[in-house]
């Protein structure tokens, strides 16, 4: 009679933490599912080239929101931006002289004055920013043999990408704001990219790709762990992640497969929404969750391509960087389960409630934000 007492209350217990959990996730969906992203690397991209009549064409890819409230505030107005992609756009065109104060392009030593086209677009859902490109264009004097770029008006790194007709391969240079990348020649081959420096970038491109920018990788690594807190389980799941993601991240960058972001982002979504689900539900690592990780892995390296062709990869150092963002992804995803052990795991883990006061709860909110992302991915 008392056993049965106690399974009773034990089991009334657990659906009160169920409902609970449920509530709670629901409030997180509602009032932080739309502001947290993922696969957010950088806000800016410029791209250049040189054609062949010697003329260059460069485009600036920026959050417009931003930089039009850094172009407000170096003019002293402190009036709202808003996020309205029109307003945004008549903003930017107003503002282009003091635009022009905080970005040069150089060919030897003189500076020019380009031609700039602004456009404004929305974001690709509802909560992304507008995205304003911005396209210079102008002739490069006739005895120039060198470009430099300076671009002042972001205060993260950027990628510059230059190609020219003279250039096998685009080269990829890395920038903080208002630095000057090096001069790049236009009447010879470019410079070798420094190896250790690359290697470097792009590692941490990988780690920042996890921590603390993807926030949806992190959630499923955390779905990973929360399944069991035994070493064994983490090991086989994260080793099966480990491998498919390394495939479909290395075929995706050398073209092998193309999968459409619109496709791939959905399902990253589902697959973190499925993984804690099932934690609910299931206490012990099963052979079909192994093959489903591995199945899930695949999607999430095509995620990882995407940031990747987006940045772009020095054409020298190919193999290089694409090999260590690998093992950047790699470091993030180690950094965020040695914190999930040392904050719940290391003390908890072998409590009889761990279970029903860690494990449910917390795969109950992942489960509701993965939810609402899918929703959000398909519909946007």
């Amino acid at each position: 009679m008392v056993a049965k007492t106690f399974r009773t209350g034990h089991a009334v217990e657990e659906r009160e933490w169920l409902a609970a959990a449920a509530q709670w996730a629901a409030v997180v969906a509602l009032f932080f599912g739309g502001a947290i992203r993922a696969h957010e690397i950088g806000t800016t991209r410029v791209s250049v080239l040189f054609e062949k009549g010697r003329a260059y064409d460069i485009q600036i890819v920026t959050d417009a929101t931003a930089l039009v409230e850094r172009l407000q505030a170096s003019a002293g107005d402190s009036s709202t931006a808003g996020s309205d992609s029109a307003h945004l756009q008549s903003l930017l065109i107003s503002f282009d002289e003091k635009f022009r104060q905080r970005m040069r392009i150089a060919f030897d030593a003189p500076a020019v004055r380009p031609a700039i086209a602004y456009a404004v677009t929305p974001g690709i859902d509802a909560a992304s920013a507008p995205v304003a490109t911005i396209r210079l264009t102008g002739q490069i004097p006739a005895d120039a043999r060198h470009f430099t770029w300076t671009y002042a008006w972001t205060f993260a790194s950027y990628t510059l990408m230059v190609r020219s007709d003279v250039s096998e391969k685009p080269v990829t240079e890395w920038l903080e704001g208002g630095q000057s990348s090096a001069p790049f020649a236009l009447t010879s081959p470019a410079p070798p990219v420094d190896r250790l420096g690359s290697a470097w970038r792009y590692l941490t491109l990988g780690f920042t790709h996890i921590v603390p920018y993807g926030l949806d990788h992190v959630l499923f690594v955390l779905g990973i762990y929360l399944l069991s807190g035994r070493a064994r389980s983490v090991l086989w799941q994260v080793s099966a992640f480990t491998v498919a993601h390394s495939i479909t991240l290395g075929l995706s960058m050398y073209g092998v497969v193309t999968v459409s972001p619109r496709i791939v982002e959905p399902m990253i979504a589902l697959s973190i929404a499925y993984v804690a689900i099932e934690n609910v539900f299931l206490s012990e690592l099963k052979s079909w969750r192994v093959a489903l990780v591995f199945t899930f892995g695949l999607l999430h390296g095509m995620g990882f391509a995407g940031v990747l062709q987006e940045v772009g990869l020095p054409g020298s150092e190919f193999t290089t960087a694409l090999l260590m963002f690998n093992v950047g992804v790699e470091a993030g995803q180690i950094a965020v389960i040695g914190a999930a052990f040392l904050l719940v795991g290391w003390s908890c883990a072998h409590r009889a409630w761990y279970r029903s006061r860690v494990v449910v709860p917390l795969s109950s909110m992942i489960a509701c934000t993965a939810v609402y992302w899918t929703i959000e991915r398909l519909f946007s």
